[in-house]
């Protein structure tokens, strides 16, 4: 259980240009545990023999994978605990397979007070610099509970 110090930053303590990254390897136990909770058979995800016949040649994470972790990063860092997210936007430029690390750059690029969200840019490079998303994420960070002031 979360104690009440456990939210994420709140609308006022977030800047504009404000940078997080985060290193994450596409590990196959966590692909599994991903095709395991969504039934997902798609074989071009873990079969390497179907996957060696086509255009990629290894299996391929899963798209929304990429972004689950984009959304966990936004829950867990910036803002943090109580966001939400209201919408979000991707452009999957190349695929990406079993065993590369993506570096993902979450920046800041707007802080928007009447509506009470921020956008968040959102790019991931494997390392060898080859982009392999960009996104536009827009989140709610978490409110000050009632009574409470921004100290």
């Amino acid at each position: 259980m979360l104690e009440d110090s456990d939210i994420g930053k709140t609308l006022g303590e977030i800047e504009e240009g404000e940078t997080l990254y985060l290193t994450e390897e596409m590990k196959e136990k966590d692909l599994l545990l991903y095709l395991g909770l969504t039934g997902d058979s798609n074989p071009l995800f873990i079969q390497k023999d179907y996957a060696r016949q086509t255009e990629y040649k290894k299996p391929l994470v899963p798209s929304i994978m990429l972004m689950g972790i984009i959304t966990s990063a936004i829950s867990k860092h910036l803002p943090g605990p109580g966001s939400h997210v209201t919408n979000f936007s991707a452009n999957f430029i190349r695929p990406v397979v079993h065993g590369e690390t993506l570096t993902f750059k979450f920046e800041v690029i707007k802080v928007d007070q009447m509506k009470d969200v921020i956008t968040l840019d959102v790019e991931a490079m494997n390392r060898t610099d080859e982009r392999a998303l960009d996104a536009v994420v827009m989140v709610a960070p978490p409110k000050e509970k009632e009574g409470e002031q921004n100290e």
